[in-house]
């Protein structure tokens, strides 16, 4: 299961130790290291002088004057303490999502928000999406063990039902079950007055699915030479807008403004739906190879890729490597952020990565995995952490 703080954190929730992912009860049990407070652990170099950069949140935005998700108001490092305290509470709960003992299989469950994403939502009157992203937030997690998504439900709730609107998210959620090939089971619509501002709601979503115990993917045979492969993404997906909107606010743009270098206006791009990729996983998963995957959301690269290496393990990044979207560039240009805090908040243009064989990675890569687009952007290394060049 995943564990959160609360709907718009937009924190990762649990981490696996993935060396030894199932364990008393075939429970996944341990936990990876967590990063210190104040330093970003990414060692960063230019293609100029290949530097290692290793210079805290606080003296970065110090520097460049520029945001941080601090800033916006999401502290990721008060996420991990919480996470922290709640393992000792309930020391079973898992990694990107939570393995269920059942015969000879696992059921894999798990459950997410959209974040601060909907107050887009809000603004530009784009709903009939949103049910997309709330989906893609469960499923892509539990497909990181292997899992086939069986059914999802879903929590809607309101100050006033607006059965118009209400229709529009519904159909969202409705459309992203089918792109992941689950069925929606079911779910619960709570109207509550004076709870949420007038035309507001707030959504969470709940995935199941089973994967064989022989069959998961679990990271523990990752070594030295591997090959990462990254999904592209649409965009920012559903995490990170908390900073987005601070952008926005300094940028003195409006939604209705194009994104500079882009035929697409602000809100087109922000609230393009978050890529589901169950279907593209589960092929490759299906061809061989693979062994671990990690779901870039809250965290980007630097938090989520080295959640399912065992230790000693790193990942090394090849900086170029695939086509980061405008929409990237202009938060970083607009918020004047740093490097290190773009690849701990956004998945910067990949929202899935694959550690697999080298052997099945060149297979994938020279099939071109039919219209669907991958990227070789990276090598497993001795160490930890994740490094460019």
């Amino acid at each position: 299961m995943n564990t959160s703080c609360k709907p718009n954190t937009e924190l990762y929730r649990c981490i696996w130790n993935s060396s030894s992912p199932i364990c008393k009860g075939d429970l996944a049990r341990g936990l990876l290291p967590f990063f210190s407070k104040n330093e970003i652990r990414i060692r960063r170099g230019t293609r100029k002088d290949r530097a290692v950069v290793s210079m805290s949140r606080t003296e970065a935005a110090e520097k460049s004057n520029g945001l941080t998700y601090k800033d916006a108001g999401v502290d990721i490092d008060a996420g991990s303490e919480l996470v922290k305290r709640i393992a000792k509470m309930a020391p079973g709960i898992g990694g990107f999502g939570g393995l269920f003992p059942l015969g000879d299989s696992y059921l894999v469950a798990g459950t997410d928000g959209v974040g601060t994403k909907l107050k887009l939502a809000f603004e530009t009157g784009i709903h009939d999406t949103i049910g997309i992203d709330l989906v893609a937030m469960s499923v892509n997690d539990i497909i990181t063990s292997g899992a086939k998504p069986l059914f999802f439900l879903d929590y809607f709730a309101t100050s006033h039902l607006d059965v118009d609107l209400a229709e529009k998210v519904i159909k969202g959620i409705v459309d992203g079950c089918q792109q992941s090939d689950c069925a929606l089971l079911g779910g619960e619509t709570a109207e509550m007055p004076d709870f949420y501002a007038d035309g507001e709601y707030d959504l969470s979503g709940f995935a199941v699915g089973i994967v064989k115990k022989d069959s998961v993917i679990d990271g523990k045979n990752i070594e030295v030479g591997d090959v990462l492969i990254g999904l592209p993404s649409s965009g920012v997906h559903s995490n990170g807008f908390s900073l987005v909107r601070r952008v926005l606010e300094r940028s003195g743009l409006a939604l209705k403004d194009n994104l500079p270098g882009s035929s697409l206006s602000l809100s087109e791009a922000l609230m393009a739906p978050t890529v589901i990729y169950v279907k593209q996983v589960l092929d490759i998963i299906s061809r061989g190879g693979v062994k671990g995957i990690a779901h870039i959301t809250g965290g980007g690269f630097t938090d989520n890729i080295p959640r399912v290496f065992p230790k000693g393990l790193g990942a090394l990044i090849y900086e170029n490597s695939w086509d980061v979207p405008p929409v990237f560039k202009w938060i970083q240009e607009a918020g004047r952020i740093e490097d290190a805090e773009m690849s701990r908040t956004f998945n910067m243009g990949i929202g899935m990565v694959l550690v697999m064989k080298e052997d099945a990675a060149l297979a994938l890569l020279q099939d071109g995995h039919g219209k669907n687009s991958v990227y070789r952007i990276g090598e497993v290394v001795s160490g930890d952490g994740v490094s460019y060049r």
